[in-house]
């Protein structure tokens, strides 16, 4: 009988927790940036601002999911998150990968789905941000990507470049892997777990596991990009081979932390 009570508590959570969510974005677009546009007039500063903003809020909402025992979490090596201009890549088994992640991770930048720019609750903090639309797949995005490096933000991307298949298979794109063959710039992976599962491709919101998940989010060694490059003799075969690696690196790793 508790347990029953409990699961359904959660379901109602976890409902109250996307509103909360809802919610926050649209107090934020309408009272909380339009401030900063009439104070900060430089547009690099403000989007700093904005992003420091938005990483406080996240991270609150966590915390607030944490109390309300929608879920539990835990994260190592969230120090080698302290440099500039990294180049984060992680798996994304749940919806709120991409919160974790910003939560935590400051200077943020990110690839935003181009429909997230026209939500009613996400356009103001996209906006605000200035973080970086899908809506262009080509060079120019490539090219928006290199940019945010080199002004020192970690950007974070996902090169699945959606939540992984219900069967657990991580298939990535190469995408990630131009960008860092292109910018020279190592990847920071992060492995991410959730057990039980929950919020995965394809699941319901009310359909919740029947106990808390626990997200155990991992901050790995840097991966040399240098090495590639050297050995494939060219860009497009280098990110060829990264890409490849690193589709095994983080299976293999996915699969050490479901079995920990």
């Amino acid at each position: 009988m508790l347990n029953r009570l409990n699961r359904h508590w959660r379901v109602i959570a976890t409902g109250v927790s996307f509103v909360v969510f809802a919610v926050g974005g649209l107090i934020l677009r309408v009272s909380v940036f339009p401030v900063l546009n009439l104070l900060i007039w430089e547009r690099q500063l403000r989007v700093t601002v904005a992003r420091r903003v938005i990483r406080l809020v996240f991270r609150a909402f966590v915390g607030f999911m944490r109390r309300i025992g929608v879920l539990n979490y835990d994260i190592s090596g969230l120090e080698r998150l302290e440099r500039r201009g990294l180049l984060i890549l992680a798996n994304h088994p749940t919806l709120i990968d991409t919160v974790f992640l910003m939560a935590f991770v400051k200077r943020a930048d990110c690839i935003v789905k181009g429909r997230l720019w026209d939500n009613p609750f996400t356009r103001g903090p996209v906006c605000a941000a200035g973080y970086i639309s899908n809506d262009d797949d080509g060079n120019g995005l490539l090219d928006d990507c290199i940019t945010s490096l080199r002004r020192g933000s970690n950007l974070i991307i996902f090169p699945e470049g959606t939540r992984t298949a219900g069967d657990g298979q991580i298939n990535l794109k190469r995408g990630a892997a131009n960008i860092a063959v292109r910018s020279m710039s190592n990847v920071t992976p992060v492995v991410i777990r959730c057990l039980p599962p929950t919020l995965g491709k394809g699941v319901k919101w009310w359909q919740v596991p029947p106990v808390a998940a626990h997200f155990s989010i991992e901050v790995k060694d840097d991966i040399d990009v240098s090495g590639f490059v050297a050995d494939s003799g060219s860009e497009v075969l280098a990110a060829r081979h990264l890409t490849a690696y690193l589709q095994d690196y983080f299976r293999k790793e996915s699969q050490v932390n479901a079995a920990a």
